[in-house]
């Protein structure tokens, strides 16, 4: 059996996959607060160093060649895919609703039709009856929701509105010279990212929901700035090129196996006969 064929087919299935991956990255480079995904790739090479010394017989055994021989029968292939959720550049909007998170691991509490999400993307608006929401049209939750399932709602008379470090929200109406507290928006520090799941529309299903309290001063909210994708195109760009190169020698490695060493047997078959 022609192991080789196999192997140059699953390691071309295995770029595809990472074109896909790249090509989402690139197609959010000007998504706001978006995360780049990136995989992990793994060979034989790598494996063998890593367990070398536990392999689970003695050298020099019948039932230890087989068990590097299918070991080395193994293809390239994806062994873990995982978000990198570090900082993105920070944008100057001057918009009085923009707000972005400073820090990593940091995110904003949006209830969705399916259910409480996480977001880093702060371009907020408002909706038709004043609540502040998301450009989706997710509500954006305030720190006390969960004891008073309260929204956060502009009446539209306000000349002034201010949001500080920690997301507490000031507003100053047209009859009064002073600013009042109106809510506070609640920015959520889960314990491991890695229970964080993308769902599309720039948000994030969290796992374990009863983890949920807001941070009393997180002291990295930035009003009227927007935190840019982290992806870097230039990069991505490069690993694009590098993945189309590596389908075409597969591409090259499979001809060779099916048409040239069949054609060889074929050829040296029929002298033979």
């Amino acid at each position: 059996m022609q192991t080789g064929y196999y192997q140059a087919a699953a390691g071309m299935v295995t770029q595809f996959n990472r074109l896909d991956l790249i090509a989402n990255n690139l197609a959010n480079v000007n998504t706001s607060g978006f995360k780049q995904d990136d995989v992990v790739i793994g060979d034989f090479m790598r494996l063998y160093k890593e367990s070398r010394d536990e392999l689970p017989l003695a050298d020099q055994t019948k039932d230890a060649a087989k068990f590097f021989n299918r070991t080395l029968a193994r293809v390239p292939h994806i062994v873990e895919r995982y978000t990198d959720y570090s900082l993105g550049n920070m944008e100057k909007t001057d918009n009085t609703l923009d707000v972005a998170l400073s820090r990593d691991n940091l995110f904003f509490l949006v209830k969705t039709p399916q259910g409480l999400r996480l977001t880093r993307d702060g371009s907020f608006t408002t909706d038709e009856e004043g609540k502040l929401v998301t450009k989706q049209g997710y509500e954006v939750l305030p720190a006390d929701y969960f004891s008073s399932g309260a929204t956060i709602e502009f009446d539209g008379s306000e000349t002034a509105i201010s949001i500080d470090k920690n997301g507490t929200i000031s507003t100053k109406q047209s009859d009064s010279t002073q600013m009042a507290i109106l809510s506070k928006l609640f920015v959520f520090q889960p314990e491991n990212p890695n229970f964080l799941k993308k769902e599309g529309d720039n948000l994030y299903v969290y796992e374990h929901e009863s983890e949920y309290k807001p941070l009393e001063a997180s002291g990295a909210v930035r009003q009227g700035f927007i935190e840019k994708s982290n992806v870097n195109a230039v990069e991505m760009m490069t690993q694009l090129i590098e993945t189309n190169r590596l389908v075409g020698m597969y591409q090259k490695a499979m001809d060779t196996q099916m048409n040239e060493m069949n054609r060889d047997a074929i050829e040296k078959i029929s002298k033979r006969a």
